[in-house]
């Protein structure tokens, strides 16, 4: 189980469309099995080890292989695959993968290393009882299939180390450290040549059941996985920054007999993955492995800038080591860590023990990040490069709101975590993966869990209604109708559940569980003002957007009844809340009827329902943003707050609402912190929004239709003289570069995949795009008599775009539209076409 990484390792890829298709719904032939000895309930780490021969190296030898709690399977002693995918027991992952390249003619042996957390289990973790289950996928490769013949050995150098919430000072539900103890390790255990002859055989259980199996019974209804495997990749090693107790400047050091020291290790940047500790000697010693995302004042425990160590103290969970006195021996903990800060305690027995190494590999979702984005000042392409570690942190096997503490995948988090990875990859397979996990947690009432998948039930209703959401940002980016339409049940279940909690006026009630919107100051664990019969502003708010939202995907891919229920139920609670909480004194949106406080949340989504629009809008966004007397929204809820300011025509000024993100990089931070400081969570990636409007508000590029299937590009440069990129989508690139030449003269050239079409806008002005290359220049000022207003925008496009007469005929329905009369324009000329000046209209 242990060794060190020393290239960049990719898991190959799992290959369920590959294998026989009679194993997704007939029993398989290959059984659970267990240990001989042991509660299958408690905590453990178990080996299992299969040896077979064959007669030559195969060119194929497909298995399919799952367990729980957690597994990594060794082929000849060489590391191959580490799952399952979280799941639930309704859908156990299992992953596919071929072993010919690590196979062999002759003799040819799989171990695996399986572990049960038992009572200390993730609450991200559902399990039944510990097993492991492997299925050949023919009649080659049965001969690997799990039963009696595999040997299996309880690890007994393995126990729980328990984190406490008063230990870390913050909520923690990630699982227990470990206490490591080398002596009662097994060495060697994967390779060929260890012998097991004396490890007793395991007990066979349940066979294999897929989920629409009728032939078979067990607990783990199992489903392929349906996302690529997780990524390793190493890291630098991190850099000593203090050392207490001995002299020391860098690593590798010895620690003498009889002496306690104490190294604290930056690795620079919070980082999630495997710490790999190389030791020799030491038998006797005791070591702790710690791991923080920061360090704190020990008078005032705030953590000011994260860069800063003088003064401050550690605090975090920690690994215990006992080693057994051999030359470099290396530990890695079986799952994976959060750390900036590492802090390694020594106490050395009789013996001296030498840390040779202390190295790390990363391990997240294998995104492939193909977004680009270049304009001064460079603090924007810090923002995106935070933002981007900061959701590589919070997405392994499902998005999680942070890495450190709990690893569950929240809704209010992941919408914001997918869309940031529509704009910066494309690739949807992780939240096709959460909408499903979320669907699945629904209760019979129609609502869903707010995190899933989750051992513990937590409810907070508003987080169902942005499960919905979540599903019509899916629609609109991925090129996946068919699963939106399969879960649209899923959406009706909600709204039934929340049209039961309608008042007579549309209204709702009192909300059941756990009514939070957001972590603010004035409001008591997160929940909104409301009133004894439950009317509350931000509530009403977010079930108006679900109704919209689903009255879009019903009326497209579902049923028009309920399309015309839901848009109805829109209608006459655009009618009620404005009656209910608009405050014309203040000319601001109430939180409660009573008009006593006000918050920037429901103003923000009032304007994101559409209940004001235009120039009133505009202004009431302009109110929100400067009200200091207003509950503020937290860096979670300022995607909201951000995204109704530039609906509300405001996005030239999205730049100056970065304050707060500005503040973390001048703190130190290397990810996003869960809310401004104090904080619990130093990585939480509901706060990277800006890897979504850099793109879609300052390039200006967004979906226009389902599925991307159209493009809109409608930049805001705000003070910015020229901005660049390129967003992928699910047909290829597109490429935007903006230039501006003069108060209101903008350079613009896009390029949008093939079969892909759209619309530019600027200005007030709307030009098609085309497949390809278009590109728009203008040169001087249309002069306007009277207004003073800016000038408009006068599309120009090379060959690739319409004609002259056509372009000129949008000009004057542009002119016209405008109201325009007559104008000037002083400098018309025109790359690709001819010079044209005069007047138009």
């Amino acid at each position: 189980m242990l060794f060190l990484i020393l290239l960049i390792l990719f898991l190959p890829a799992a290959a369920q469309s590959a294998g026989n298709p009679d194993l997704l719904s007939k029993a398989w032939q290959a059984r659970w099995i267990a240990p001989a000895s042991g509660s299958p309930f408690d905590y453990g780490v178990y080996h299992f080890r299969r040896s077979f021969d064959l007669e030559r190296k195969p060119e194929r030898f497909l298995v399919h292989l799952t367990a729980d709690q957690r597994y990594q399977l060794f082929v000849n002693g060489r590391r191959v695959v580490s799952g399952p995918a979280r799941g639930d027991l309704f859908h156990w992952r299992y992953e596919s993968v071929d072993l010919a390249p690590y196979l062999t003619s002759g003799r040819n042996v799989l171990a695996a290393v399986v572990w049960h957390f038992g009572e200390h289990t993730p609450i991200a973790q559902i399990s039944y009882r510990v097993g492991f289950l492997l299925q050949g996928d023919g009649a080659l490769e049965k001969v690997a299939n799990t039963g009696p013949d595999w040997r299996t050995l309880r690890n007994e150098a393995y126990s729980p180390v328990v984190v406490t919430h008063a230990e870390l000072r913050g909520y923690y539900v990630a699982g227990p450290a470990e206490r490591f103890d080398a002596a009662r390790y097994p060495w060697g255990w994967e390779q060929p040549a260890f012998d097991d002859s004396s490890w007793p055989k395991s007990v066979p259980l349940d066979t294999g059941a897929p989920r629409p199996a009728r032939d078979a019974h067990s607990r783990h209804m199992l489903v392929p996985r349906p996302i690529p495997l997780m990524e390793e990749r190493p890291v630098e090693a991190p850099r000593l920054r203090r050392a207490e107790g001995i002299h020391a400047a860098a690593l590798p050091v010895t620690v003498p007999p009889n002496t306690k020291a104490t190294f604290l290790l930056d690795q620079s940047v919070n980082t999630a993955g495997y710490p790999e500790l190389t030791l020799s000697g030491g038998a006797g010693a005791t070591l702790r492995l710690g791991y923080a995302e920061a360090l704190f004042d020990p008078k005032t425990r705030a953590k000011g800038n994260r860069d800063e160590i003088e003064g401050k103290i550690f605090v975090g969970a920690k690994d215990t080591i006992l080693p057994d006195g051999a030359p470099r021996r290396v530990y890695r903990p079986l799952w994976w860590r959060t750390w900036r800060y590492l802090q390694l305690s020594v106490e050395t027995a009789a013996a001296p023990v030498t840390v040779d190494s202390l190295a790390a590999a990363a391990t997240g979702y294998p995104w492939v990040r193909k977004a680009s984005f270049d304009a001064a000042p460079e603090e924007l392409r810090r923002m995106l490069d935070v933002g981007w570690r900061t959701l590589r942190l919070c997405t392994h096997e499902t998005y999680m709101d942070t890495p450190y503490y709990e690893q569950l995948q929240y809704v209010g988090d992941t919408r914001i975590q997918a869309l940031a990875t529509f704009f910066e990859t494309a690739d949807g397979r992780l939240a096709r993966n959460a909408i499903e996990q979320v669907n699945s947690s629904r209760t019979p009432e129609g609502a869903t869990y707010s995190r899933a998948p989750s051992a513990l039930q937590q409810y907070i209703p508003g987080f169902s209604l942005w499960w919905i959401g979540m599903l019509h940002d899916y629609w609109m980016y991925q090129p996946d109708e068919a699963f939106v339409k399969e879960m649209l049940p899923g959406a009706r279940a909600v709204l039934t559940f929340f049209g039961s909690l309608q008042k007579p006026n549309g209204s709702l009630g009192p909300l059941p569980w756990w009514p939070y919107v957001d972590w603010v100051n004035q409001w008591p664990n997160g929940m909104p003002p409301a009133e004894q019969d439950g009317s509350s502003a931000p509530h009403d708010l977010q079930l108006l957007l679900a109704y919209q939202w689903a009255a879009r995907m019903e009326a497209a891919l579902g049923s028009k009844a309920h399309a015309a229920e839901y848009a109805a139920r829109a209608e006459r609670l655009t009618a009620l809340i404005p009656k209910l909480y608009w405050d014309e004194t203040r000319k601001l949106y109430a939180d409660t009827p009573a008009k006593q406080k006000f918050s920037q949340h429901a103003n923000a989504l009032a304007v994101l329902a559409g209940l004001t629009k235009g120039e009133a809008a505009r202004a009431l966004m302009e109110r929100t943003v400067a009200d200091t007397t207003l509950a503020p929204a937290s860096i979670y809820f300022r995607y909201y707050l951000n995204r109704a300011a530039i609906e509300a025509g405001l996005g030239d000024q999205y730049l100056d609402l970065l304050d707060e993100w500005r503040t973390m990089l001048s703190r130190g931070l290397t990810t996003w912190a869960e809310k401004a400081d104090p904080t619990r969570s130093d990585c939480h990636a509901w706060g990277a929004s800006p890897n979504i409007e850099l793109y879609r508000t300052i390039l200006g590029v967004d979906s226009a239709a389902p599925g991307f299937k159209r493009v809109t590009v409608t930049p805001h440069l705000g003070k910015l003289d020229h901005a660049s990129g390129s967003v992928p989508h699910p047909a290829g690139e597109i490429r935007v570069a903006l230039k501006r030449t003069g108060p209101a003269h903008l350079e613009a050239e896009i390029h949008l995949p093939a079969g892909v079409t759209g619309e530019f806008s600027w200005n007030g002005t709307r030009t098609q795009l085309a497949p390809g290359r278009n590109r728009f220049v203008k040169h001087g000022v249309l002069k306007r008599s009277g207004d003073g207003g800016p000038a408009t925008l006068l599309p120009v496009v090379d060959a690739v775009r319409p004609s002259v007469p056509a372009h000129r005929s949008l000009h004057r329905e542009v002119s016209t539209s405008l109201g325009v009369g007559s104008a000037e324009e002083t400098d018309g000329s025109v790359h690709g076409q001819s010079s044209q000046s005069g007047t138009i209209g």
